[in-house]
Formats: C-alpha cells, structure tokens, sequence
C-alpha cells in the first residue's frame, strides 16, 4: 500500500562515528540515496541487517551512503564507549550517528528494531520498512532510484563520507566464549578476530591460534569462521565416533563447525552459511541455521542457544542432524511445553547436576529453565525476569513482592559447586548469583566489562569480559546485595482509543515479487499483550494483514502490544517453483488507552511512497 513521500528530516543526535570526526546532514548527502538503518547492538535481528547490507553497499558505493542510527533499547546501551565499541565489534563500516535520546528515532516514527529508511536524492523518504531479509527489495528500488535520478540529472556519483577508524592492536579482540581443553588450557572464541585461540591457564599466554583470521567460511587446515562464540567439548566416545573433539557456534556464518584438536583441522557439520528466514516447530529440522550463540552439552546432544529465531536446537554430531528443541519463533518470554514458550535471544547455557539447562534469555534479561522430561507441568520456566521491556540492577526476591529481582541483558551462565547459578549480566558490567532454594539473586562482582561469558575455576569463576578484550579470574565470594533501580524501555508510548482497534500491516512486495495465494493466505499476523488483560478480542494468531482488535473495558490503561507479522513474496512469472522470499518483523509497543486519541495503528513491513 503507497503513501505519499514526505521530506526527511534532519539527522540529529550526540556524535557521529565513522566520518572522522564530521558531522554529516543530509543536505551535504543530496545528490546520493541515503539508507537510514535504525539499529541498537543488543538486537540479533539488527546484526543480522549489518551483514545484508554489506553486499548492497559494495555494489552501490558510488550512489548509495548507508548511515546506521543507533537508538539503544537499554540503558548500557547509550553509553558512548558501548557505542563505540560495537560499531567496531560489528564491523560496522559506514558511518554511525549516535542518538542516545531517540530523537532521529522518532523524527522518522520508527517502531521497531531494525527499521530502514530510503531517502531518494532530493531528500524524501521513499520508503520505510521494518525486520530483516529486505536486501533483494532493497535492490530493486535502488535500481530503480538510480535510473531516475540518472535520467533527471539528480543523481551524483562518487565516493561517500566513511572513514575508517584506527586498527586495534589487543591481542584478544570481544572475545566471546570460552570452555576448558583436556589439558588444563582454555580455548576461547576470539569474535571480533574471527579466529579460535589456546591459552594456556594464565589466561594470556597463546598455545596455538586456529582460523586464518579472515572473516569466510572454508573448512580445512586454514579455515575461517565469522564471529565465532560458543564452544563445547564432546565427550571421548562421541568424538572418536565423529572425528572431531569441539563444536563452534559460528554465529555470523549461521553455522556449526567440527574441530579436531590434534591438528586444528575444521569441518562444517551443521549450516549452509546462509541464515535460516523460515519457521521452524518443535521437533522438525531444516538444512540452514540463524546465529548460534552458545552451546552445551545436555541429554546426549549438543543443545545450540538459537539466538537469531529464539528458539533452543539440538545437534546430533554422529548424524550430524539438527533438531528444533524449544520455542516459537515469537520472541517473548512466555513458559510452557516446548512448543509453546517464547524466547528472546537465548544467549548462554550451562547445564545442573540435576539435568537442568539454564538459559541467560538476554533480550528479556531473564533467566530461564529447561527440564528435559518433566513429569508434570511446565518444560521451560523463569527464574528471573519480567519481560522484553523490563531490566535493571537489582537484587533480592526473583519472583516475590513488589520489587523484584533484574538483570540487564545476561550473555553467559554457569552452575556453581553448591548448584547455585552464576550469571554473566552483560550489560549491567556484574556476575550475578541465582539460588533456586531460596529463588534470590545477589551479586558476585561489579565494575565489569561486558562479560560474556562463566568457567568455573575451582574457587573462582574465569569471566570472558569481552569489551577489556580479555579474561580475567574472579574469586566467588559471598553475595551482596545491589539495588540500582529498574527501567523500563525508554520510547515514547502510542496513544489509542479505548474500545476497538483497527491493526493493519503495510507491505508492499518489491517490483517483480507477488503475494501468491494459489496455495493459500501467505501472511501470518500473531497479537499478544503484556499484561494480557489488556486486550479482550484479537490476540492470537491467522493468516492476514490486518486484524480489528478489542481493548477490555475496564482492563488496564497502559501495556505492550506485542504484533508478529510474516509474509511470502514470490517472484513474478508462471512457473509453480518460482523462487519466494520471507518477510518477517516483531514490534513491541508500549501503548496507553486515552480517550480521543487513534484507533487505528498501521505498521510498515515494507511500505513504499508514490
């Protein structure tokens, strides 16, 4: 559905990156197409966009300048040095405005992370669009943007603003995850550098280093990964069964690689390198992989922490066959049967005596668990946390009372000697300690940086702390108690009308797809609520674009909507095996019943202004 082009509006924020040092506006940008990306580093979705953008920008350098807007979802994340460093973390390589307050977010009404923005030579934004998998529409449009303005001498070409910034000289670079080798030494993902490295128990001296250091995929004595994090090491007879000793999470290659320690040789025995864009249930499986973060060992298979479609996976690594073990695809916290819960970027596992899996939920900054074969009630539950948008730093009760217990965005686990839970809490810069006796969190050391990931050392915990690029061992001491508040994500709520809402999808398939419904409605459209009383009518899930949703009377005045939206376009032509492409997009927003106010919200999946 077209609307009409507004003019953009300006760009204003804190600081750029990228630009040495220069501002940038987009009068000085006239003359080129400017893609806006709106993105913050917690979102597996965004990264996601960062690598598809990639190819675009190639091809497109002379006309094209992608500016990525980083408007943060946490509080961490709007501190500039956290900006900073994940824009080299990412290997972001365009140039960056900082917007710490939101302000370019709402100018452009953005609603969701990722969200793009086209704006066309002469300044009006042509189309917005939100969630991944748009590079294919994006190029068409951009072809059809360059033969325009070409043809009305709009069009200038040349080089864009991008400045490299200096190379870093640490010797780790973000490292992400790290287990330890027979031996005694450690192997530690070393992200950023996209290689595996040896260290041995000092924590700094090198052993051996594995990977050429090239971000690629290629097996083999010179391998390369991209963005490596977790590791797990097989037990003796399943690794002389499949001739490799260590499984990689290859987050960025959407893949998992075997490693034979004795030589350093690479296999890829999960993932085609391409990410994963369908649905996947409980139980069936499929040939690509979207980001895996971490991995453990649990129940006689590799559980992979999914993070790029929310769910938890098993690997089999004789079969070599992967498996959907957790989760929707709806990115949620929600507990229930496998195939009923809701996930958010589950980012750390470690596994209990018991059989429990723990799992550091990070974009609900929740703390969860997995029972493998429950003999009543619910398989994953929560220890700890509320919701997507519901963080902070506070200790005490975890589910009890008016103030409990928050995390902020947790990347790694670990179980402790006396079964107590030790957390990575990220963004807090804190190890945390979950009891499930008494279901309290405390607090183990502060004053962090990023750590990512938990080894237990006998009396101590090995921390990855990934943005001081290096680990560190942290005695375990007694807890304390730390209360430094609770947030809530800081964006501006929607006003709408108590009563009934008309809830409708833009989307627009790029020139040359279709919306094919030889085989059926190709769209699906899931509403939820947090809390659930807020809505009387409407939540669930059916096929179609657009749905007449009913707030309850006399129910609470101010929530979440919580909308998921599919769609499949096909490429034009006869053919019955045209190939077909999949748009989908998770909104969240924070809404508050007034009187007066719209009842009407529209959302842009892939909206284009005529």
């Amino acid at each position: 559905m077209g609307r009409s082009r507004v003019r953009a509006p300006e760009l204003t924020g804190r600081r750029w990156l990228n630009t040495g040092g220069e501002p940038l506006s987009l009068a000085t940008l006239r003359g080129k197409i400017v893609l806006l990306d709106f993105w913050t580093f917690c979102c597996v979705n965004c990264l996601h966009v960062i690598d598809e953008l990639r190819e675009l920008e190639e091809r497109f350098a002379d006309v094209l300048v992608t500016i990525g807007v980083h408007s943060p979802k946490f509080v961490h994340e709007a501190d500039p040095e956290a900006v900073e460093a994940a824009v080299e973390r990412y290997g972001v390589h365009h140039p960056v405005l900082d917007d710490p307050e939101l302000t370019t977010w709402d100018a452009y009404a953005a609603r969701a992370w990722p969200t793009l923005a086209v704006i066309d030579p002469t300044g009006y934004v042509v189309a917005q669009m939100s969630g991944e998998g748009h590079a294919n529409g994006l190029t068409v449009l951009i072809e059809e943007l360059v033969a325009e303005h070409e043809a009305a001498g709009t069009l200038h070409r040349g080089d864009g603003p991008y400045v490299a910034p200096p190379e870093p000289t640490t010797a780790l670079r973000f490292p992400g995850k790290a287990i330890r080798l027979p031996g005694g030494t450690l192997l530690v993902s070393d992200t950023a550098h996209h290689q595996l490295v040896e260290l041995d128990a000092d924590l700094v001296t090198e052993r051996r280093r594995i990977g050429t250091g090239e971000r690629g995929l290629a097996d083999g004595d010179e391998p390369r990964f991209a963005e490596p994090l977790g590791l797990v090491l097989l037990p003796d007879a399943v690794a002389a069964a499949t001739g490799y000793d260590i499984v990689v999470a290859d987050s960025a290659n959407h893949a998992l690689r075997g490693v034979r320690l004795d030589d350093g040789h690479v296999t890829t025995v999960a993932g085609t390198g391409a990410q994963l864009r369908e649905r996947v249930d409980v139980g069936a499986s499929a040939a690509e992989l979207s980001t895996p973060w971490d991995l453990a060992w649990w129940a006689d298979r590799v559980v992979v922490a999914m993070a790029g479609n929310h769910q938890l996976w098993s690997f089999d690594p004789v079969s070599c066959a992967v498996t959907v073990l957790a989760g929707t695809t709806n990115e949620g916290l929600r507990d229930g049967p496998p195939d009923e819960a809701f996930f958010a970027q589950p980012s750390g596992l470690a596994v209990a005596p018991d059989g429990t899996l723990w799992v550091a939920d990070a974009e609900t900054s929740a703390l969860r668990a997995v029972v493998d074969r429950p003999s009543v009630g619910a398989a994953v539950t929560t220890a700890v946390g509320l919701g997507l948008f519901d963080f902070g730093f506070r200790d005490g009760p975890a589910d009890t009372g008016d103030e409990p217990a928050l995390l902020q965005h947790p990347l790694g686990v670990a179980v402790l000697p006396d079964g107590s839970v030790a957390i990575a809490d990220t963004y807090n810069g804190a190890i945390r300690r979950y009891d499930p006796g008494t279901r309290t969190v405390g607090t183990l050391a502060r004053d962090l940086q990023e750590p990512s990931d938990l080894l237990v050392d006998g009396d101590a915990l090995v921390v990855v702390e990934s943005a001081a690029h290096r680990l560190v061992r942290v005695p375990v001491p007694a807890s304390s108690r730390v209360d430094r508040g609770a947030h809530r994500v800081r964006r501006a709520r929607t006003d709408l009308a108590p009563g009934g809402l008309s809830l409708r999808i833009d989307f627009m398939p790029p020139t040359g797809q279709h919306l094919d419904t030889r085989f059926g409605d190709p769209t699906s459209l899931t509403v939820t609520a947090s809390p659930p009383e807020l809505l009387m009518a409407g939540a669930g899930t059916a096929t179609g674009l657009a749905r007449e949703v009913r707030f309850a009377p006399g129910g609470p005045v101010e929530g979440v909507l919580q909308i998921s939206v599919a769609a499949a376009a096909c490429d034009d032509g006869d053919g019955v095996f045209a190939a077909c492409h999949r748009y989908q997009q998770d909104w969240g927003i924070p809404v508050r019943l007034v009187d007066g106010a719209p009842d009407e919200l529209v959302l842009d999946l892939r909206a284009v202004r005529e």
